[in-house]
């Protein structure tokens, strides 16, 4: 069974986004909805840098 390595993003995304947000809050509301945000703020990221990047490969 091969899983591709894209998929270990997501939970990485998560466990940075919980980790950098429990270090500056202290209230779990506040932490989760910071982690939330932080998370989808990633995803959009690396989303962007991946379509930049499969554009630059389309002329390879």
């Amino acid at each position: 069974m091969d899983v591709h390595s894209t998929w270990y993003l997501f939970p990485l995304a998560i466990v940075i986004s919980l980790v950098y947000s429990a270090s500056r809050y202290e209230l779990p509301s506040k932490i989760l909805s910071r982690a939330g945000r932080m998370f989808l703020t990633i995803m959009i990221f690396m989303g962007i840098v991946f379509v930049v990047l499969d554009t630059l490969s389309f002329w390879l």
